[in-house]
């Protein structure tokens, strides 16, 4: 299937992604009674937009996130005394709250409801065809069965001894039952299906002795999936998120710290690249465009919720100007009793976004220089 397909596939989603997130902050506040100047998805030049009541909607040129600009937030906006009821400072924290958690909340309830459609209507896969990947040319000092049978990698097997659409697993168990004794394998090989005779011969693994061939089986198309029922599905997809959260979190400081900062520095200088690496936008693009050419649609899922769950682990830290900044600005409030001068904290502000811009641009250019190696080869 068409990489480009999935490239747009990656596309669509963060764009709406981005309106989900803002669409959040927006219902939120305006469900409180406060004022929104804009909502708009992208930055930069303004392409197109509308005027519906006080709001001004629309879409600027460069897609890379969105906002909503509500009154009062900026500690330099002039509000007219007619609106200063209706701004952001003047409604209670928990409502302040509300307005700035309803943006991230949005992500781990959209990687909840894709991971669900996965689990009920698409299925986790469980079983799938035996490929083989490698043929080792010896086994116990001798020439590899897989050898003198003439196998290759590459190789489906679509039938052993009979059995026809052999699981992995099958194939594996009935290899191993045939030590001494020959078996018949029906092989794809391109357009072709060839029968070939192979005896595997008696080897130890771990602690048994059973028959071997001398190949590497990779899992080839899947040939069962296990579908859960929608409420199992949700129950599956709450407990999959949460794990995709601790994965966030632990891997936090290797992609931020010292050590991910370190890497950054060494991509680009010229290091190889790796699977592991963090990617931008552009990487996220190129790496859902191999897995719809790869069939992996799995993979696809499991990165758009992964996605979601990163980006709304990283608008939680109480840093500004994320959306956690703003929390830690209102329970610092709570704590001390005491307003904070938003302006204040501009120069902390201004540093947070230059790290992250400075952040971003060097993924971005390590994307399309030295980009991500497809992980599906």
């Amino acid at each position: 299937m068409s990489q480009a397909l999935g490239v747009v596939l990656f596309v669509v989603v963060v764009l709406l992604v981005v309106l989900v997130h803002e669409g959040g902050h927006f219902l939120a506040a305006k469900s409180f009674g406060i004022k929104v100047h804009e909502f708009f998805v992208g930055f930069g030049p303004r392409i197109w937009s509308m005027r519906r009541g006080e709001t001004e909607y629309g879409v600027k040129a460069l897609p890379l996130g969105g906002y909503v600009r509500i009154a009062g937030m900026s500690p330099y906006e002039e509000v007219a005394e007619a609106d200063l009821p209706r701004t952001y400072g003047a409604k209670p924290a928990w409502q302040r709250a509300m307005v700035i958690l309803a943006g991230p909340i949005t992500h781990f309830v959209m990687a909840i409801l894709l991971l669900a459609v996965f689990f009920w209507l698409v299925g986790v896969p469980t079983k799938f065809q035996p490929v083989i990947a490698a043929v080792d040319p010896t086994l116990n000092g001798h020439p590899s069965p897989a050898a003198v049978a003439g196998l290759r990698a590459g190789d489906a097997i679509v039938g052993v001894d009979g059995i026809r659409t052999p699981s992995e697993q099958t194939f594996v168990e009935v290899t191993r039952a045939h030590a001494g004794r020959p078996m018949t394998l029906l092989v794809r090989r391109g357009d072709r299906t060839l029968s070939l005779t192979a005896t595997p011969v008696l080897s130890q693994v771990g602690r048994e002795r059973v028959g071997r061939l001398g190949v590497a089986v990779g899992g080839g198309p899947v040939l069962v999936r296990e579908h859960s029922n929608p409420i199992v599905a949700v129950g599956r997809a709450g407990t999959t998120t949460w794990a995709l959260l601790g994965a966030t979190v632990s891997r936090l400081g290797d992609v931020f710290g010292p050590a991910g900062i370190t890497r950054i520095v060494h991509l680009l200088a010229g290091a190889p690249r790796r699977a592991s690496d963090p990617a931008s936008i552009v990487g996220g693009a190129q790496v859902a465009g191999d897995a719809v050419r790869a069939g992996a649609w799995d993979v696809l899922f499991l990165l758009f919720a992964q996605f979601n769950v990163f980006v709304g682990f990283l608008n939680l830290l109480p840093l500004p100007p994320l959306d956690g900044g703003h929390l830690a600005v209102i329970a610092l409030e709570k704590v001390t009793r005491r307003p904070i001068d938003p302006r204040r904290l501009v120069p902390i502000t201004a540093l947070v976004a230059s790290f992250l811009i400075l952040f971003m641009v060097s993924v971005v250019y390590l994307d399309i220089v030295n980009p991500i190696p497809n992980p599906f080869r």
